[in-house]
């Protein structure tokens, strides 16, 4: 049986405010950009802080947070869509910084905004058969460096962070159940990034372009079609919630608090009156972060126990979707 046991959050020192944004975009005021978005300032890795540094220093906190010795983990899973190299893998060069033991399982997985609800499936499964006893769940992401400094509409939304959860088989805090997961490749092209693989290893030239409502898109960053994505989000988030509470034999009214992925304030909102979710019931986390990819559902799992809303007995509903298209959710019993 796996346990998540402990969370800790790394956060970049920079901070990118709406009134930074709206001075390089002066027809978007502060007060338009934090009513379309939940969001007013998210953290911004410095220049030569990579992945692999932030998933190093999240880890280290853990450690020294909870008085955790590393020579007790057994497994290191790290969830990235912009790891250091194509390879070697993050998760090698983070378990050498460490100095985590050799005889370990260490990978990499890149998934995006689902990420976090995989490798809690991922951990458990290892821990459930034996595989592992203690593994380390990293989600470390520095999504803002392949963002276009003309890309008002991506600048608004990321920010960069990092997560490690402890899981074990001995104890913890919440035992995560009922998970299920889902793929749809057809909306891969809806959050991508063209450059960088081996199909597109570079552009010689700029492919910026506009749309109507001055957006700039080009193929060397980050491309979101932001319509296609609310569309998936609605078709697909109210049906898993469905499925999993009747995986689990409940209901809405017997969960305690629902956490989803931190995408943007107004798709939370409208997912949350689109399946009848109780306000007092549905969890934002966004205001101080954005969108943290990965790494926003355990950011709000702490921050949610820093304000006392995570008791023994409680049921919490997790739920993440995002590139891919790719979904995934769970329910914790603390």
């Amino acid at each position: 049986m796996a346990f998540i046991d402990k969370i800790s959050i790394y956060l970049p020192e920079k901070v990118r405010t709406n009134a930074d944004i709206s001075a390089q975009f002066p027809e978007w005021p502060v007060e338009k950009i934090a009513s379309k978005t939940g969001i007013a300032e998210r953290r911004i890795s410095a220049e030569n802080e990579l992945s692999s540094d932030m998933a190093i220093k999240v880890a280290e906190k853990l450690f020294l947070e909870y008085s955790i010795d590393r020579s007790t983990i057994d497994f290191l899973i790290i969830c990235s869509v912009s790891p250091d190299y194509n390879f070697p893998n993050n998760s090698c060069i983070v378990q050498n910084a460490l100095g985590l033991r050799k005889d370990i399982g260490a990978f990499d997985y890149n998934l995006g905004c689902s990420g976090y609800v995989y490798g809690l499936a991922m951990a458990n499964s290892f821990i459930d058969t034996g595989l592992a006893k203690n593994v380390l769940l990293i989600t470390s992401e520095t999504i803002t460096k392949f963002i276009n400094e003309k890309d008002k509409g991506n600048l608004t939304l990321f920010g960069d962070a990092a997560a490690a959860t402890l899981l074990s088989a001995d104890e913890g805090v919440c035992k995560p159940s009922n998970f299920m997961l889902g793929t749809d490749g057809g909306g891969g092209s809806s959050i991508i990034m063209h450059r960088g693989g081996m199909r597109q290893p570079s552009f010689s030239e700029s492919t910026e372009s506009q749309d109507q409502y001055g957006n700039v898109f080009d193929r060397n960053y980050l491309f979101m079609d932001g319509p296609e994505v609310f569309k998936f989000t609605l078709n697909t988030v109210p049906p898993l919630v469905k499925s999993v509470l009747t995986k689990a034999n409940s209901s809405i009214d017997d969960m305690d608090l629902f956490v989803f992925h931190q995408a943007n304030g107004f798709m939370l909102e409208q997912l949350r009156k689109f399946i009848k979710i109780p306000k007092e019931k549905f969890y934002f986390c966004i205001e101080k972060t954005g969108n943290t990819v990965a790494s926003s559902i355990p950011i709000a799992l702490k921050e949610a126990e820093k304000e006392g809303r995570l008791k023994k007995g409680d049921k919490v509903f997790l739920a993440a979707f995002g590139t891919g298209f790719s979904w995934g959710a769970c329910i914790l019993e603390f």
